[in-house]
């Protein structure tokens, strides 16, 4: 799908959607308090989150850390605009873009120094080039910066019935599990405790520094 298309595609969803994104979603988006909470930034910290919709995760962790600067890219303006108003509405800064992760680089927040952490909460589904996504995020991390992802596993822990209906409705939603990242992601880091599966392998949470994982991976 070229790129604008894209764009436009989450515009239409998002358009109406973004008024009661976040009351639904808590609902079955689970783990992504934990991985927020987690985060253990030092001061001053840059961290970005990619896919920050609502601003939800962001605003949590200006609760937490008041004192980190924070980042969001998006690929949606319209969810851009209920970020904003979220934002305001908590008193919280944060910088906001529009663009696709692929693109994700320091510069395009007026920065030269990378980030500290980056997050991908229930995003990666969405991206149509994730691998790409994944690649920019660690090109964009400091040495010791982490990488932090809540996102759906395989679902092959939920019964071959249920996981097809889960995948049939998320398809409604243009989301895609991205098994192909989580069996990576098990095979290179195995019984790494920064990597959980929450039951019935309906999704993974990873925490990790950047030191334990490698462009080539994705």
């Amino acid at each position: 799908m070229p790129a604008d298309s894209h764009a436009a595609l989450m515009d239409r969803v998002y358009r109406r959607q973004r008024h009661f994104y976040d009351f639904t979603r808590k609902y079955y988006l689970f783990g992504r308090d934990g991985m927020v909470d987690r985060l253990d930034p030092k001061p001053k910290a840059r961290i970005l989150e990619v896919g920050c919709g609502t601003a939800r995760n962001l605003i949590r962790i200006a609760k937490r850390r008041p004192d980190v600067r924070l980042y969001g890219l998006d690929a949606s303006s319209q969810m851009l605009i209920s970020a904003q108003r979220a934002l305001a509405g908590a008193s919280v800064q944060a910088r906001l873009i529009q663009a696709y992760a692929e693109d994700l680089s320091p510069s395009l927040f007026g920065e030269t120094e990378p980030f500290d952490a980056i997050l991908f909460s229930y995003s990666l589904s969405m991206i149509p080039d994730w691998t790409g996504a994944l690649r920019a995020a660690l090109g964009a991390l400091a040495p010791e910066g982490s990488l932090n992802i809540v996102d759906f596993g395989d679902l092959k822990g939920l019964g071959p019935l249920i996981e097809l209906l889960l995948r049939a409705w998320l398809r409604q939603f243009h989301v895609v599990p991205r098994e192909e990242l989580l069996a990576t992601l098990e095979r290179e880091l195995g019984t790494y405790h920064g990597l959980r599966l929450l039951p019935g392998r309906y999704a993974f949470v990873l925490s990790c520094p950047r030191t334990k994982l490698q462009e080539k991976s994705f």
